[in-house]
């Protein structure tokens, strides 16, 4: 089981970002605890018949900001435990019924071994907002710079890349699934969760 914290030695610069919360200097090492915020993009809706074409993580503490993007065969097992080491706790939005089953039929890991998870769709459905993410931003407006996409049409701009090798669906894919990502933050904020 993971512990959820990370070593690191402490720079000028994130010493800077941090000096107003915490006292540190510089070259001590410290102990961090990454949340992950996760979200992934797939060929369709069953990992039986589907595939993971993108998985997307958020990483933060507060001040360390970090997003990490696994695409086609950088999807993997070891890439994806790598990129979520020193995370303590994983967000998603509806995680508990889609992402991680997903990503545990076609990676083999189960992260909610390793990892606390928490889908932040339980908690929206407490206080009365119901929907998908994007619904949900709407409802609590949480903007979002691309409009019309949907997990619909991040299927076909996947097909679009890997096709046609278009650079341009890939980039909107990409952006498509930052803001999911990022977005689960901002959601969390609004919803108070600690």
């Amino acid at each position: 089981m993971s512990t959820g914290w990370i070593n690191v030695i402490l720079t000028k610069e994130y010493i800077n970002t941090v000096s107003d919360t915490i006292s540190v200097e510089e070259g001590q090492v410290a102990k961090l605890m990454l949340e992950a915020y996760l979200d992934i993009e797939t060929t369709g809706l069953s990992p039986i018949y589907g595939d993971i074409t993108v998985v997307g993580i958020y990483l933060t503490d507060g001040s360390y900001h970090k997003f990490i993007h696994l695409v086609g065969e950088e999807v993997t097992r070891g890439n994806l435990l790598e990129a979520l080491q020193g995370v303590g706790i994983i967000y998603t939005y509806n995680g508990s019924r889609f992402d991680l089953p997903f990503i545990n039929i076609c990676l083999d890991v189960d992260l909610t071994k390793d990892f606390e998870h928490h889908d932040l769709m339980l908690d929206c459905w407490r206080n009365n907002l119901y929907g998908g993410l994007k619904a949900v931003e709407i409802q609590l407006e949480i903007n979002r710079q691309l409009k019309g996409v949907d997990g619909l049409e991040a299927i076909r701009l996947w097909w679009r890349y890997r096709i046609n090798n278009d650079q341009d669906a890939l980039a909107m894919l990409l952006k498509y699934n930052e803001e999911d990502a990022v977005n689960l933050k901002t959601l969390k904020e609004m919803l108070e969760i600690n």
